[in-house]
């Protein structure tokens, strides 16, 4: 085991840095799902993940899912709550129905949960670990994300670079400050204590909620030159973990899954980035946004990509109002899935139990 790390650590972050240098979407992840998964298949070994390391990880996951909460006011979010929400319900309801079909197609391969969690837009470094603690397949779901990502993050520029920018936009650069060592051991402390404090408030997915409600409610005192950020390190050793777990755990067995599901996880990826460029042209007329900035607004995921488009396209509040709004929905409703799920159930044997006994009996 010692010695599979020894390969997997230094290979990930070799491989990682230079994936991000190439401007790789989710350059970290991806870099450590390759290494750690060919390690696996290689020696016929799964490449298990230190618990405690996990858990940190998953601590920094959740406090970088709250930074772009803690950029905006509470009044400027809610000026966008109701089509931020009809428009995020629109996406979201096409990924619950692709990963219903999925499920459908091959229910013995793909699970509700995994095929929902799968198709999900937006979260793509999240997903993969709410599926874990949610007990569905999070490889499967880890890998059909990242192809949404990749597919998305390299569409975008590409697309966008034909429309119109906001004329008169001011371009937003990030402040470049060197953290102070005592909100380093801040965000140490928060993703240590949020799991554990998320438990006992019961919240859904604990391992991220938790950190995620902390890193908003500590940023909410903070002065406006600080920022929970958490440095460079910490940053790639939660993505590294997160690529380690998908990837260390893969097999054969599942590689041959995840293929036979590959045409139409492929065609459900593009018919989402469809809808989502569809919803964005009634944004222009209600909204009396340019479509450069509705079309990155609904665009299905790649967060950082979306707001460093933004930002130099000039573009408003609303793209990142939207997004946020959705990532919430999102999270909201993945937290949630099995008891959605379950409820989604019973009321079907209710309604069947109403109104199809005589079917039933004229079957028996």
């Amino acid at each position: 085991m010692a010695l599979r790390w020894a390969f997997v650590v230094p290979v990930s972050v070799l491989l990682g840095w230079l994936f991000d240098r190439w401007g790789v979407p989710a350059a970290w992840i991806i870099a450590a799902i390759v290494v750690s998964a060919g390690v696996a298949l290689v020696t016929h070994h799964e490449v298990p993940v230190n618990k405690h390391v996990y858990s940190l990880s998953r601590g920094f996951i959740g406090i970088l899912a709250a930074l772009p909460l803690t950029t905006m006011s509470i009044s400027s979010l809610l000026g966008y709550l109701p089509i931020g929400i009809a428009i995020a319900l629109i996406t979201i309801l096409v990924g619950i129905g692709g990963g219903v079909l999925l499920h459908r197609a091959q229910p013995r391969a793909v699970g509700r949960e995994t095929g929902i969690l799968s198709m999900l837009p937006g979260g793509a470094s999240m997903m993969p670990v709410l599926a874990d603690e949610l007990g569905a397949d999070y490889r499967y779901v880890a890998l059909t994300q990242y192809l949404r990502l990749l597919a998305v993050s390299i569409s975008l520029p590409m697309v966008v670079s034909f429309m119109a920018t906001p004329s008169g936009g001011e371009h937003l650069k990030a402040a470049d400050a060197d953290p102070h060592w005592w909100m380093v051991l801040i965000v140490l402390l928060v993703a240590l204590v949020g799991e554990p404090l998320g438990k006992r408030i019961h919240l859904p997915v604990a391992t991220v909620m938790g950190p995620l409600l902390l890193t908003v409610i500590i940023s909410a005192f903070l002065p406006p030159d600080m920022t929970m950020q958490p440095i460079e390190p910490f940053r790639i050793l939660a993505f590294l973990s997160i690529g380690w777990v998908c990837g260390g755990g893969l097999s054969m067995q599942a590689l041959k899954s995840f293929s036979k599901q590959l045409p139409a996880t492929i065609l459900y990826i593009v018919l989402v980035i469809g809808v989502c460029a569809a919803s964005a042209v009634p944004l222009v007329w209600i909204m009396g946004i340019s479509y450069f900035e509705a079309y990155l607004a609904t665009s299905p995921g790649a967060l950082e990509t979306v707001l460093a488009l933004s930002s130099e396209g000039g573009a408003g509040p609303a793209v990142v109002a939207l997004q946020i709004i959705r990532l919430l929905l999102v999270l909201g409703i993945a937290g949630y899935l099995p008891q959605l799920i379950s409820l989604y159930d019973r009321f079907r044997r209710h309604r069947g139990g109403n109104g199809g006994s005589g079917a039933t009996e004229g079957a028996d």
